[in-house]
């Protein structure tokens, strides 16, 4: 076998194995607030123990079939882990900054993004040997994410900094960031499905649409939807409704008006947002 195909072959391999590391920790600590059914789970945990117990089993590579095969292994149990917790690492980098029989410091640079919200970090981990077991501390923790703009979301990487506790960091991102994909979505279908009632000012990645009935000009009702982010990691989506409406026809319909508000958030709290956001665009429609 040619020497450089193989040593390619083992840096490959060797980087998706990090990668992997990297995502079944997330995976572990995130898997019981998972949306995804107990079978899906259950089949990624059977890859990825599977894939264990093949690399103890081959502990060299006695040929370049061997490594593609590995490396092809490696990438399907790549995908299910991204798949369930919606972390995708785009580069890692780590140094040795000190090493000895007592302690290993290492600093490590990690970049990606979960769903569509990107992110960068940098920590030391302080790796030192317990009886068996080997105990890491994170310190001088920084993160970088472009959506630090919001105040919430300033507050909480502020506060996850500050303790270096990247585990919270993981498992509170992929539920915002699943929020933040989830009003996307949302947005998109009820543009997609009423593009005469619907308008996005700030596209969808925005947090609010406006309605608008065509046949009646100057009346608006907006839906606010933010996603909160305290500084626990505690995602919550808060949900609002704001009218616009004419002067004359709040004097013409002011009783049937004045019960939109009331009835959206009935719904919402009965049926869920988007049967609210959808029996909101029926009455608004159905108004002349």
């Amino acid at each position: 076998m040619d020497e450089s195909s193989s040593e390619a072959y083992e840096d490959e391999i060797q980087a998706l194995e990090e990668e992997i590391r990297l995502l079944t920790e997330e995976y572990e600590e995130i898997q019981q607030e998972s949306t995804f059914s107990d079978e899906e789970i259950l089949e990624s945990m059977y890859a990825f123990f599977h894939l264990k117990s093949f690399q103890g089993e081959t502990k060299g590579h006695e040929s370049l079939s061997d490594l593609k095969a590995e490396l092809d292994s490696l990438e399907t149990d790549l995908r299910l882990l991204t798949a369930l917790t919606g972390f995708h690492f785009t580069s890692h980098s780590k140094k040795t900054l000190e090493k000895t029989e007592d302690r290993t410091v290492q600093k490590h640079r990690l970049s990606g993004k979960c769903h569509s919200l990107p992110f960068q970090l940098e920590f030391q981990l302080l790796e030192m040997p317990n009886n068996e077991k080997v105990s890491a501390v994170v310190s001088d923790l920084s993160i970088i994410m472009e959506s630090r703009e919001d105040p919430n979301v300033s507050k909480f990487v502020s506060s996850t900094e500050e303790r270096g506790d990247l585990l919270t960091f993981f498992r509170s991102l992929s539920t915002y960031a699943e929020w933040y994909e989830h009003r996307r979505c949302t947005f998109q279908h009820f543009k997609a499905k009423y593009p005469d009632i619907v308008s996005l000012p700030e596209g969808l990645l925005g947090d609010f649409i406006i309605l608008r009935n065509p046949k009646v000009s100057g009346f608006e009702l907006i839906i606010v939807w933010k996603i909160h982010l305290d500084e626990e990691g505690t995602t919550t989506p808060v949900l609002d409704l704001l009218p616009k409406i004419p002067e004359q026809v709040l004097e013409q319909r002011m009783r049937s008006v004045e019960s939109i508000p009331g009835c959206f958030r009935s719904v919402l709290r009965l049926f869920g947002i988007e049967a609210a956001i959808e029996h909101l665009i029926k009455v608004l429609g159905s108004e002349k």
